[in-house]
């Protein structure tokens, strides 16, 4: 594909709203010039008699549509406008050459409901806020709906946040096997085996080290998480040692929540689980994707289904109360027909919260690498999350969270449902940038979040275990920066 830019600065959304018709293709971006071979975009802003018009025009292998929109008057919003109006142009001639209408609009970003939130507040009501979804930004009246329903039960765990609060955040960047639509950067068991003694061991110095300095600022634990990877591929005596390593170093007494990650059911044991429960708090997310066996072979996972409803129960047995599921639409292989199964066998067992995500297909996973002919089309991926919203209600789940990510099929999303009072508080905290995240391991990113204000800045590990351990005295360099920035802005 080949998109001509001319007189605006917006490629970026420009870029984005393409990708949302033609997800597979490589754009190549030209400033000057023009023409009509393959799958050619022409975009322009252009003022002509004191008026500026906003231009569109696309040819996809001779079939050619354009649009021209009018942007009216200035002011402090006139630049979101023009960019706005311009997409909706580009918008209006994709969806007619490709006779494709994306549920989300105009919206390619990954936070909708942090959106929902900031119209409400601009233009001082929820009703006023949805309408603009739909009207403006050209989102289906149920997506907006559903974003409006999330913005509102995030809301209600912001405020749980003071100025002084963070989350801690540890990673075990560590898998038994690397599922095929994975790009998070995660090492095998086989492969890193012999580097996870040394990598807990420098773990437990950071966790020390992190805990001093948040100590030293007066901050307010509210939310750990052990994410990966998948933390529960340590042994129960590994975890056990970073478990009681953040508990004799930080303040616990405001802690609301403890969440581990124990995504792979055939990493799971009955010793692991009973260190997990001896924590305050605690909450694990048994992650099967799917209860289709043939699906999860075709993923490149070792367990079964059987293993991960065996699993469920081992979890309840030991005392654990409260337990996410995440399952995947569109993986390949799946039905309509299997995914319905799924969903009805996962809410028969009633965890505290089932997390529905849409198949993202990065660029470094796998099955991006190779035969894509198992693509769900959009509308059967958009059939699976009405489905699993319409029993999700039925059986008294809501939805408190809500992401999106870059080349998800069908420019879909994630949704966290939950029973009320299980919402998971570290998700929204970090899907909304509401306060400090104090992050551990490689691959971790602490974030510093100056409160009510949208200023916020980052420090980096390195990314890969073996860069952790090679590199670990200029991480704990790094985090000087937290007292430096909370000094700087007299927090």
């Amino acid at each position: 594909m080949i998109l001509y830019v001319k007189n605006h600065p917006y490629l970026y959304e420009c870029e984005n709203i393409c990708r949302v018709f033609f997800p597979d293709e490589q754009i190549k971006v030209i400033t000057d010039g023009e023409g009509d071979d393959g799958i050619c975009v022409f975009t322009q802003i252009e003022k002509t008699e004191g008026k500026t018009f906003a231009f569109a025009r696309v040819n996809v292998f001779g079939k050619t549509r354009e649009a021209t929109h009018e942007i009216g008057g200035d002011g402090v919003d006139y630049d979101e406008r023009c960019e706005r109006i311009l997409a909706t142009a580009l918008y209006t001639v994709l969806r007619e050459v490709t006779g494709y209408t994306p549920q989300w609009g105009l919206l390619t970003g990954v936070r909708p409901a942090k959106l929902m939130h900031a119209l409400s507040k601009k233009f001082g009501s929820d009703d006023a806020a949805e309408k603009f979804f739909v009207d403006e930004l050209l989102v289906s009246p149920d997506k907006a709906k559903l974003a409006r329903k999330v913005a509102e039960s995030e809301n209600n765990i912001i405020a749980l946040s003071q100025d002084k609060s963070f989350s801690l955040y540890i990673s075990i960047p560590f898998c038994p096997t690397r599922c095929s639509y994975c790009s998070f950067v995660s090492s095998s068991m086989k492969s890193a085996s012999k580097l996870i003694p040394q990598y807990v061991e420098l773990l437990k110095r950071e966790i020390k080290e992190t805990a001093d300095i948040a100590n030293s600022l007066g901050l307010r634990l509210e939310s750990v998480y052990f994410g990966g990877g998948t933390p529960t591929t340590l042994s129960a005596d590994q975890l056990k040692q970073l478990i009681d390593t953040i508990a004799e170093c930080f303040d616990l007494s405001n802690l609301r929540e403890y969440t581990i990650e124990a995504g792979r059911p055939d990493t799971l044991t009955t010793e692991k689980l009973e260190v997990i429960n001896s924590g305050i708090n605690k909450r694990i997310s048994i992650n099967p994707q799917t209860l289709n066996d043939e699906v999860l072979k075709a993923i490149g996972r070792a367990h079964t289904a059987r293993q991960a409803l065996e699993m469920f129960a081992l979890s309840r047995e030991v005392g654990i109360g409260n337990i996410n599921m995440d399952i995947i639409a569109g993986l390949p292989k799946d039905t309509l027909e299997s995914f319905t199964n799924t969903l009805d066998r996962i809410c028969a067992l009633s965890p505290e919260s089932i997390t529905v995500h849409t198949l993202s297909l990065k660029r470094s996973s796998t099955l991006a690498q190779e035969d894509r002919s198992f693509l769900k089309d959009s509308e059967l991926v958009a059939q699976m999350l009405t489905v699993a919203q319409e029993k999700l209600y039925a059986n008294g789940y809501a939805p408190y969270y809500m992401y999106r990510q870059s080349r998800m099929v069908g420019n879909l999303e994630n949704v966290g449902w939950s029973k009320a009072g299980y919402e998971c508080l570290y998700n929204v905290f970090m899907m909304d940038e509401t306060h400090t995240i104090l992050s551990c391991g490689a691959g971790a990113v602490t974030k510093l979040r100056v409160p009510n204000v949208n200023k916020i800045e980052r420090i980096f590990n390195y990314k890969y275990p073996f860069e952790y351990v090679s590199g670990f005295e200029t991480i704990l360099a790094r985090k000087k920066r937290i007292a430096e920035f909370y000094a700087e802005f007299n927090l």
